[in-house]
This record gives C-alpha cells, sequence and structure tokens, in this order.
C-alpha cells in the first residue's frame, strides 16, 4: 500500500466539450473518495453531474469554479486536471501556504513515447502567481513506466451487467448482437453499420447514449439486420456496465476508451479526438502499436485497419477480422492493463514520496 497523503485535496476540471473531462474527473475525485481522501472538486459546468453522479460520492465535494474562488486554504494536493490552469486567485493561496501545496497537472492519455519521458517531471514556475512553486506532470498510460489507468473499480460482473441490461428493456433479441455506440459524429459509420450487417447470421441491436452518435444515427438509414434504440443520459456506473453487456464497443475520447479496455470483456474500435493538425492520427497508431504487439500479423493487419479506417485515416477493411481472433487480442490486453498498478494507487504513491 503507498503512504497516505494528507488527507484534503483540491481537483480543478474545465468541461472543453463532450463530457470527457467532467468524466474523467469523476472518476479520479471518486476513487480517492473511496480511498479516504476529501476531495473538492472544482468545475465550471457541474450540470452533468446531475445525471453522471446523482448519487454523489463519499468524501466528495463538488464547488462551483470561479475567480476569485470562495475563501478557503487550498489543500496540501492541488490537481489541475489537462493542464487548465486554476484561478490566479487560488494559485496565490497555494503560493502563500506554508508548507506549499503538491501541485500536480494531471494530463491527457497518450501511448506515445514522451507519455514515459515526461511523466512525473517537475516544471518550476518562475513567474505569475504561482511564482516559487513546482508544477509536476502526471502522464496516464498503458505501461509499468507511466501513471497507469483508473481501473480500481473495473471489475463489473458481466452476468449481472447483461441481466441489468435486460431489466432495462435493452436486452439482445434471441441471437442478437448487442453494440454500444458512443463516438462523436464520424463520416466512417455508415460503413461501420455495412459491415455489422455482413453478419446476416447475427442480427444486431444497437445502443446508442445521446450526443453526436445519436443525432447522426437519427438520419442514417439502417441496413438489414440492424436496428437502434436511443438512451438516456447514464449515471456512470449504468454506463459501465452497457459497456461490459456489450458485445462490441464504439467508443470515443478518454473516458469511454479506457471503460472499453478495462471494465468490458468485448472487444471495441476507438475513435480519437480529431484534431486540425491531424495529431490525434499518431496517438492511434501509437495505441495501436501497444494493442496489437504479439497479435498474429493477419489479425492485426484487419484490427489496425479497422481503427484507422474508423477514424477516417483509410479505408475500412472489407470485412471485420475474425471475430474469436479480434476477442483473444483484445482480452490479453485488457489482462496486461489489470495487473498494472492503477492511476489512483500510483497517484496517492506519487504523494506519498513527495
Amino acid at each position: 500500500m503507498p503512504a497516505m497523503p494528507p488527507a484534503h485535496w483540491d481537483l480543478f476540471c474545465r468541461v472543453v466539450d463532450n463530457l470527457g473531462d467532467a468524466g474523467v474527473c469523476w472518476r479520479l475525485a471518486a476513487a480517492l473518495g473511496r480511498r479516504g481522501v476529501a476531495v473538492r472538486l472544482w468545475i465550471d459546468d457541474p450540470g452533468p453531474l446531475a445525471w453522471m453522479a446523482p448519487e454523489g460520492a463519499a468524501g466528495v465535494t463538488v464547488r462551483p469554479w470561479s475567480d476569485p474562488p470562495p475563501d478557503g486554504e487550498p489543500g496540501a494536493v492541488v490537481i489541475e486536471a489537462f493542464g487548465c490552469d486554476p484561478p490566479p486567485g487560488f494559485v496565490e493561496r497555494m503560493a502563500r501556504r506554508t508548507p506549499p501545496p503538491l501541485w500536480i497537472n494531471l494530463e491527457y492519455l497518450s501511448a506515445e513515447p514522451y507519455v514515459e519521458r515526461s511523466h512525473r517531471l517537475p516544471s518550476p514556475q518562475f513567474s505569475g502567481p504561482g511564482a516559487g512553486l513546482t508544477k509536476w506532470f502526471f502522464y496516464p498510460g498503458f505501461t509499468p513506466a507511466t501513471g497507469g489507468l483508473l481501473h480500481d473499480d473495473a471489475a463489473v460482473d458481466e452476468a449481472a451487467a447483461r441481466a441489468w441490461l435486460q431489466q432495462q428493456g435493452w436486452g439482445p433479441a434471441a441471437g442478437e448482437r448487442i453494440v454500444v455506440v458512443f463516438c462523436y459524429r464520424n463520416p466512417a459509420l455508415p460503413g461501420v453499420l455495412a459491415l455489422l450487417a455482413l453478419r446476416a447470421d447475427r442480427p444486431t441491436r444497437l445502443l446508442v447514449p445521446p450526443g453526436p452518435a445519436q443525432a447522426q444515427l437519427a438520419g442514417l438509414p439502417l441496413p438489414a439486420g440492424l436496428r437502434w434504440t436511443a438512451l438516456p443520459h447514464l449515471p456512470q456506473a449504468d454506463f459501465d456496465r452497457l459497456l461490459a453487456a456489450a458485445d462490441f464497443n464504439l467508443v470515443r475520447g478518454e473516458d469511454s476508451f479506457v471503460r472499453a479496455q478495462v471494465g468490458a470483456a468485448g472487444a471495441f474500435l476507438w475513435q480519437a479526438y480529431p484534431q486540425a493538425d491531424g495529431a490525434h492520427a499518431a496517438k492511434l497508431e501509437a495505441f495501436l502499436d501497444r494493442y496489437l504487439a504479439g497479435a498474429a500479423p493477419g489479425v492485426a493487419a484487419v484490427v489496425r485497419q479497422a481503427f484507422r479506417g474508423f477514424n477516417a485515416l483509410a479505408p475500412l477493411p472489407a470485412t471485420w477480422p475474425a471475430p474469436a481472433a479480434w476477442q483473444a487480442v483484445h482480452r490479453a490486453w485488457r489482462e496486461r492493463l489489470l495487473a498494472q498498478d492503477d492511476l489512483c494507487t500510483q497517484l496517492l504513491r506519487f504523494v506519498g514520496s513527495r
């Protein structure tokens, strides 16, 4: 067990778009709360938490983002998620605190090599309200040389998840496959649906949470053998059950991307957040290099093409990879990830070492 850190932490979150920032920050806050840490989550748009976490979490207090912030001493640890920069007034209080807080920038997830090089590096602050403080970079990742992934709550019982799906009225008909569609608006989505329809012996029910994909599907003609159901917003725990109950998941961004790997046994496709400069292409390739390491070359080639096609970086393959072979790749990868220390454990260890 890592040494327990001081009990009071501050976590800052800006909701940029698509709710992934709120999802990751809430997961982290709740995970820290389960470890006995009192967390103040400062968030500029708390609205999504009303359905994402309607029951709250032990140890977590949600505070509105403001500058100047309400009166109060900064915690012994201050985390800014994704370089969001805490309000200057709060940083001034950090600089006045004795001893100063441990200031951590929790970065975006990537499999690119720079993550291992940059993880846990210090960034001394020479100017501005935080002059004299040191900010530390903490990078999530897929290897033991990174901060790991949020997976301390990843053990979702698949049979229980499927029973829950049936109770909601979203379960499969006899012989039907369940596919969750949770991506950004995606020009490759019609092609993916056509590939799913090629399995004429296995009809498919698409379960589609709110968001761009739901709006896109509403305007698409579905191939024969496919039907879809628009879902409401789900609490995070129910969203995790949804992914665990599916045979296949189409996911996006960071939060659902991680859950599809550590909390679901079904294979998946990931749509990286599209960036105008094309940086998402390198991010995708770096992940696939790790995900497909050790896979049979023929399987790896088709799976890689499917991921590239789903990200509109190449044509989709003519057919899916053999389902059993793809499933084997996914399950082996999941086992490797779950064998590594989760991000919350590593964060606590890092704080304890400081």
